[in-house]
């Protein structure tokens, strides 16, 4: 089997936000340095194997909130039926709609999300927002859902409060494993950020995802990250034994 198991020993690093005051930083160490890229069409299962092209689109995209769906709706306006398969449908129903627990999300379309162009399309497969993205020489970070450009970075906020009577906001940065999705992620299929096939990149995560990690954290706080991130891969390198990188909790999904 090669998704390795939930739990196992993970570096971590706590900082002081060098943009916010009271808020502190808590990153995983273990995950942002890990080879986990993203295969989607080039070895990807999919989360359900009825929709093994899928990938992690199949159950549409919950926003985070007003704001983030009236964005993705801007960047939507700018599709034509030649780059999006369900224009027809998106621009008669609408793209988006509400969920069954009254939360906004896009919508669901032949058992997937409706901005998701199936194999065989001629505008190409795959996300419409994304490719979008990369016509317009910008980010996916602006054209796409919030939960779909951070997945499977795991995002999450603590209120702490402290023995002198102040509070600081503790900001953790880390996987976005099967426990994310909820109970129910118990039952997928497949899913990469825990698989072995995934973790073929030939840079870290806190490198390749460095415009999803910025705008996650602002500029001076990556910066911060990526010193610590460094230190760390340092500390793996001279540490060549096997066992000794466990130690050091190196992630077990990479290649030795």
């Amino acid at each position: 089997m090669p998704e390795v198991s939930l739990d196992f020993p993970r570096a971590w690093v706590e900082f002081d936000d060098p943009g916010k005051k009271a808020r502190r930083y808590r990153i995983d160490l273990t995950w942002l340095t890990s080879r986990w890229t993203c295969i989607f069409g080039r070895g990807c299962k999919g989360i359900y194997n009825t929709m093994p092209d899928a990938g992690c689109c199949t159950q549409g995209a919950h926003f985070t909130d007003k704001s983030d769906e009236k964005r993705v709706l801007k960047w939507a306006e700018r599709l034509t039926p030649d780059d999006w398969q369900f224009y027809d449908i998106g621009r008669k129903k609408g793209p988006t709609v509400k969920a069954s627990d009254g939360e906004r999300k896009t919508r669901v379309v032949q058992d997937a999300c409706i901005f998701l162009n199936r194999p065989g399309f001629e505008g190409g497969e795959g996300c419409a927002l994304h490719g979008l993205a990369l016509r317009e020489g910008v980010s996916f970070v602006k054209t796409k859902p919030d939960v779909c450009w951070q997945l499977p970075i795991r995002r999450s906020y603590d209120e702490v409060e402290r023995p002198d009577d102040t509070t600081v906001q503790v900001v953790s940065i880390t996987e976005f494993d099967r426990r994310g999705w909820g109970p129910g992620g118990k039952k997928l299929d497949w899913y990469c950020s825990g698989n072995t096939e995934a973790h073929i990149g030939t840079e870290p995560v806190y490198i390749s995802n460095r415009d999803e990690l910025t705008e996650l954290m602002g500029k001076k706080a990556y910066a911060v990250l990526v010193e610590y991130c460094q230190a760390h891969e340092a500390a793996l390198s001279k540490a060549r034994d096997p066992a000794s990188r466990r130690a050091l909790a190196g992630h077990p999904a990479d290649p030795e």
